[in-house]
């Protein structure tokens, strides 16, 4: 049991992980609890630095269907969070006779069931489609059928992020950041087992009883993990809207294609952001994390926030295209800015790696967020504090246990193809060293 005065760091804590953890530890109590990241909060290597994000409760069964219920209640209830909940409703469409109707069939079947009982409707065809988005009005959508869910929408990532740092300092978490906050190494004790702190860039040294890695995709490049979790990236683009269309868009149900991409309603400035759905990208190079023994191939971010020319691939610019014109028309020759990739870590089954770390004593790992993650903000720091405190059920140990015997060859953790790498793709790179 970790004593309530333990010095407790957060590697990545002005992250979404992160800060949710160090939110739960500082409401249970804890009272030397220190942040570090790169940036400030909410940090500008984070995904969930992002203007909106998806959120819904189409999925009822397995951990995905408990934790989706758990974290909208949250939402729904909590002070600190439920300012930035926008529940607008999902539309999660797809195509006749595809694998993902079929999926989405027996969402709405178990839905009906649930003894929940959330509202769910069944769209058999275009005109059911229309009913619930009339503002797909010029859409081309003469081939959809899917699944509203009532209870989604979308959720302001970043000022939600901004509002759980300030309830940080409020509840006197301590922080710090820039070099001081950049990791280099874990500091250990004489049996190189005990980790008794962090050592960051620029020398200064954290002690700590407890170190918890919540570094998001920069984790695997920071301390060997084993293969259990892939740094990818996805791609967005935004275009600007009229006040008219602002307001005609005002409260729209968000939509999502598995085979298309998702769009949420524009900010009140006019902002709209378009996402093109695929596997992802990974950037391969040699790093070598903090415990491996050579150098090792591996996916690394690479950070917007430090390479501000970067945009995205001719290709994605491309796709992003083509979900305005088949959702939009009207929008299609407007001029896509402020594009951009985050980066995700995706373990390789798409479950939390939330676990002890098996050889360093104190360090506890937060990673594999696997695009599910920044809708779970309320929610999981909740289980890292179960963690260090003992009290994670056995299930969701197992599940999340440190698990590298399980990864299989060609494991992604999602559906589809291997993903491209960036290092091979045109256009995204403007700083004069490549592509």
């Amino acid at each position: 049991m970790v004593a309530k005065d333990a010095k407790i760091v957060v590697v990545g804590g002005a992250g979404t992980m992160g800060s949710s953890t160090a939110l739960h530890l500082a409401r249970r109590g804890y009272t030397d609890v220190r942040v570090l990241d790169v940036f400030q909060a909410p940090s500008a290597q984070s995904a969930g630095n992002d203007m909106n994000k998806l959120i819904s409760t189409h999925y009822v069964e397995g951990i995905w269907g408990r934790l989706a219920f758990e974290t909208w209640d949250l939402w729904t209830t909590d002070p600190l969070f439920k300012p930035f909940l926008h529940a607008t409703g999902r539309l999660d469409v797809a195509s006749p006779g595809s694998p993902r109707e079929a999926k989405l069939r027996q969402q709405y079947e178990l839905s009906r069931a649930h003894p929940r009982k959330h509202e769910v409707a069944w769209l058999s065809d275009e005109e059911d489609v229309r009913q619930r988005a009339g503002f797909l009005h010029r859409a081309d959508i003469k081939d959809w059928t899917g699944l509203w869910v009532k209870d989604a929408g979308w959720v302001a990532a970043r000022d939600a992020l901004t509002a759980v740092a300030r309830e940080l300092n409020r509840l006197g978490v301590k922080s710090a950041f820039g070099s001081a906050g950049t990791f280099k190494e874990l500091m250990l004790a004489d049996d190189g087992e005990t980790c008794v702190g962090v050592r960051a860039a620029d020398g200064t040294e954290w002690a700590a009883d407890v170190v918890i890695m919540a570094t998001g995709a920069w984790t695997a490049s920071l301390i060997d993990l084993q293969q259990q979790c892939v740094s990818k990236c996805w791609q967005y683009g935004h275009v600007q809207l009229s006040p008219d269309e602002v307001a005609a868009l005002r409260d729209s149900a968000t939509v999502y294609k598995s085979d298309m991409g998702f769009f949420m309603e524009p900010s009140p400035e006019g902002v709209m952001k378009f996402c093109n759905e695929f596997e992802g990208y990974t950037r391969v190079k040699s790093c070598q994390p903090f415990d491996a023994p050579a150098p090792v191939s591996i996916s690394v971010p690479r950070s917007h926030a430090l390479h501000p020319t970067d945009t995205i691939p001719a290709a994605g610019a491309e796709a992003i295209r083509g979900v305005i014109k088949t959702c939009f028309p009207q929008f299609a020759e407007r001029p896509l800015f402020n594009t951009a990739v985050c980066w995700c870590a995706d373990s390789f089954d798409g479950n939390w790696l939330l676990c002890a770390h098996p050889t360093y004593k104190g360090v506890v790992i937060c990673s594999g967020d696997s695009g599910h993650t920044f809708k779970m903000l309320p929610l999981v720091g909740k289980y890292a504090a179960d963690l260090i405190e003992g009290k994670l059920s056995e299930e969701d140990r197992e599940r999340w246990r440190w698990r590298p015997e399980q990864r299989k060859s060609g494991d992604t953790g999602r559906e589809g193809a291997q993903p491209e790498d960036l290092n091979s793709l045109p256009g995204w790179r403007h700083d004069g060293n490549g592509h």
